[in-house]
């Protein structure tokens, strides 16, 4: 592997967003396609910087720099990739549920999995049921990611997969729920198909998913 993508790596678990936009660059100037940037240089070090997060030896700040250095290199190559037509290793559509306004947490799933590999429609905060079967129908994703930061608009999780369900659209998508209320139980109880305690491991069970599909 080029020193370069090592380095790219090494940048983005450090969260230096200036070195990365550098290394990104120097890193096409070279020669390296926009492709091996992504899947060898910012996808493996965000892998890394998820694995650090779930084994406590990062907080959520140091995730959200990871996160943001991540962004400086995908934002010089994503033009580059979208040329090329690159391949994304899934879709994912992900929204704060109705009601609730947070969008922290969301965002940082939307960073991880992109990050990952993944192509992110974001829906914003406060979306409704139906806007959640409106973006499957527009979108076919392989994955609805719903965000609840509230004890109140839990239950709305519950009333979104309904509905899901009741359009005749739950079977073409994996569910996933999570935000500080939510627990496993809860999203057993509500028919969701996971539950993720944090942004790392959203990426996890999405790969895990993907794999058994």
């Amino acid at each position: 592997m080029s020193n370069l993508l090592i380095e790219i790596q090494e940048a983005v678990i450090n969260g230096q967003q200036a070195k990365v936009d550098e290394l990104t660059q120097a890193a096409l100037d070279s020669g390296i396609t926009p492709q091996a940037i992504l899947n060898e240089g910012l996808i493996p070090a965000m892998s890394t910087v998820g694995e650090k997060f779930q084994k406590g030896e990062f907080f959520i700040s140091e995730m959200m720099i990871g996160a943001r250095a991540m962004y400086a290199g995908l934002n010089i190559i994503k033009p580059l990739l979208a040329g090329q037509n690159a391949a994304t290793k899934g879709k994912a559509v992900i929204g704060t549920v109705q009601g609730d306004l947070h969008d922290i947490g969301k965002n940082l799933v939307c960073m991880m999995m992109e990050g990952g590999g993944y192509e992110i429609v974001d829906i914003g905060i406060n979306v409704s049921p139906e806007n959640f079967v409106q973006a499957i129908k527009e979108h076919s994703p392989d994955f609805v990611l719903m965000s609840a930061l509230l004890t109140t608009t839990m239950e709305v999780m519950g009333k979104t997969i309904k509905v899901i369900a009741d359009s005749g659209l739950r079977e073409s998508v994996f569910i996933g729920v999570g935000g500080a209320p939510v627990t496993q139980k809860f999203a057993d109880s509500i028919g969701a198909d996971f539950f993720s305690p944090d942004a790392g491991d959203a990426v996890s069970k999405a790969n895990v998913l993907l794999v058994a599909k």
